[in-house]
């Protein structure tokens, strides 16, 4: 009986997970989804503290979502080694010059 008391009072050790998103918050909602599958795939009790603490700082600050997105960086499994912020270049193409080539490549394809 008294091992089962210690084990329950280690299973109330470990940190909870927090519950309180906010769906009608865009913003808030994308970054605790972000806290949700950090927490799901860390299992370390340092890092789950941790983890509620930034959601926790978040949900109290509105204007904290860049060091939010800076500190959870190193506890999602994405492999980015930093959060980025800025615009991508994206190269586009003609549609016209894109048919020329797609054309002139069937045609190679066609006659090899």
């Amino acid at each position: 009986m008294a091992e089962n008391s210690q084990e329950n009072s280690q299973e109330t050790k470990s940190p909870a997970k927090l519950e309180i998103d906010r769906p009608t918050d865009f913003k808030f909602h994308l970054a605790y989804d972000v806290y949700s599958r950090a927490w799901d795939q860390n299992p370390s009790d340092a890092a789950r503290l941790k983890l509620n603490e930034l959601i926790s700082t978040l949900a109290n600050d509105e204007n904290a979502y860049q060091d939010f997105y800076g500190q959870i960086q190193e506890y999602r499994d994405g492999g980015f080694s930093a959060f980025r912020s800025g615009r991508t270049r994206i190269e586009t193409q003609r549609k016209r010059d894109w048919q020329r080539a797609d054309t002139r490549d069937g045609r190679n394809r066609r006659h090899k």
